[in-house]
């Protein structure tokens, strides 16, 4: 009986932190990869607990409670999984026996703790470089809500404040809608969204979370390349083709060419939701294998004209990005490649030096890419995780110039960064971090610099 009891509460733990992450498909993707990551740590902690009860048979009870402990940890673990499945269209339903299994032992040890129907994240960060003042920053609080209107039809909305004050006509922090559409689910394979959406573009800009990724701040590539956090209006398709691929394609608002510049590439360029021009639709796809355990490999590009400020220029932007991620016991990995394109990027130096007096410098080419490696350091028995990590970023937003334009080399930028996370519950992240950042210029130099940091979302 009590075998049995033990054997139940394990399934529940794994039908809830596995199925959701067969059906999620949106943002939160980031979190159910590292949920599944967690969950092969404990199930080797589940195995360890079994051979004692084998070996030493009074220590029964402790073992169940631990058992048990970790059972709810999974199952919490995937309730915020299980949301975004609705969201999504997909369900993720428990097995009844298993349910009741489960709530048996729960009902013997304690009361359930009431679901929160908020989910959100936040991040507090520490950064100090010994040329700038030293700053705390309370940089992000973010709120997601959700609404089913029955079965097929999902509202999803996130709201985001960034560095904790906004006051009007001042520079100050930003309040934005990063989130808000429509979900109809059609079958798993075909599902239509429309609202303000996330680009699907690399790993980051969809899955942003704190505890999603290493080191305090996000990866370089992400903020100069690929301009995260990058969200438009839009519609398009989402589904699972089978055989581990799921794919996204979407027709957005373009970026606006207008306020692009050699430093921080197409950031300036996002026009955020706020009456955006929509003359020239662009075009965003990206398609994802995850069929092999541990791996995903993803691929993504966006095509849009962004010359509309401009009269009879086009100026036509593309982007390509290849990522990798991989676990394999106590070690993971992830890479990511992006290479951009700007067609007329000469015309608008010039057409903007006329207007302004001064050139952007544009580049025809951006190119950046990472590589990183993660080991757990902490024994799979401990509860705790510690994560050591390293990272190597090249990132060059003046990679190739128009003709009669030179590169600025201070923009030819690598970074080196080493660092620990901390996880105390799966859901919060302690972290620091060291960057020795370098760039090709020999007269502009830029500090090292360490960051502090604390991030948790619910």
């Amino acid at each position: 009986m009590i075998r049995k009891l033990i054997l139940a509460t394990l399934w529940t733990g794994l039908w809830a932190g596995l199925l959701p992450t067969l059906a999620a498909q949106d943002s939160r993707e980031g979190r159910i990869r590292q949920m599944e990551a967690r969950l092969d740590r404990l199930e080797q902690k589940l195995d360890l607990l079994l051979n004692r009860l084998l070996e030493q048979p009074e220590t029964l009870q402790p073992v169940l409670a631990e058992v048990v402990q970790i059972s709810q940890q999974l199952e919490e673990e995937a309730a915020f999984e299980s949301h975004v499945g609705s969201e999504n269209g997909e369900e993720s339903p428990v097995p009844d026996a298993v349910a009741t299994s489960s709530s048996q032992v729960q009902n013997d040890l304690e009361p359930p703790e009431p679901r929160v129907p908020i989910n959100g994240y936040m991040e507090m960060h520490l950064n100090h470089d010994g040329f700038s003042p030293t700053t705390l920053d309370f940089h992000r609080f973010v709120l997601l809500f959700s609404h089913n209107f029955g079965q097929r039809i999902q509202f999803v909305s996130e709201v985001e404040l960034e560095h904790g004050f906004v006051e009007g006509g001042e520079a100050s922090g930003e309040f934005e809608l990063e989130q808000a559409y429509l979900n109809f689910r059609i079958n798993p394979r075909l599902n239509f969204r429309a609202g303000m959406l996330l680009t699907p573009m690399g790993i980051i800009n969809e899955a942003h979370e704190p505890p999603s990724f290493n080191g305090v701040e996000r990866p370089f590539v992400d903020e100069f390349i690929i301009p995260s956090t990058w969200f438009a209006n839009g519609a398009g398709l989402v589904g699972d083709l089978g055989h581990g691929f799921h794919y996204k394609a979407f027709v957005m608002s373009p970026l606006n060419g207008s306020f692009f510049d050699a430093a921080e590439g197409f950031r300036g360029g996002r026009q955020k939701g706020f009456f955006e021009n929509a003359r020239n639709l662009a075009t965003v796809g990206r398609l994802e294998y995850r069929g092999y355990p541990g791996l995903n490999l993803g691929t993504s590009f966006w095509i849009g004209e962004t010359g509309f400020d401009f009269r009879d220029l086009s100026a036509q932007l593309k982007i390509f990005e290849f990522d990798t991620r991989y676990s394999w016991r106590r070690f993971d990995g992830r890479g990511q490649f992006v290479i951009t394109d700007l067609e007329d990027a000469g015309a608008i130096n010039r057409i903007q030096q006329q207007q302004t007096g001064v050139s952007p410098n544009l580049a025809e080419k951006m190119r950046g890419f990472y590589l990183e490696g993660a080991a757990h350091l902490l024994p799979v028995s401990t509860s705790h995780d510690l994560v050591g990590f390293y990272r190597y970023e090249s990132f060059d937003t003046q990679y190739r110039m128009p003709e009669s334009f030179l590169p600025l080399r201070e923009f030819d930028r690598e970074a080196h960064v080493l660092g620990l996370t901390y996880y105390p519950y799966p859901d919060i992240a302690l972290k620091f971090d060291y960057v020795v950042l370098r760039n090709a210029s020999a007269l502009i130099g830029v500090p090292n610099q360490w960051n502090l940091g604390i991030g948790w979302w619910f």
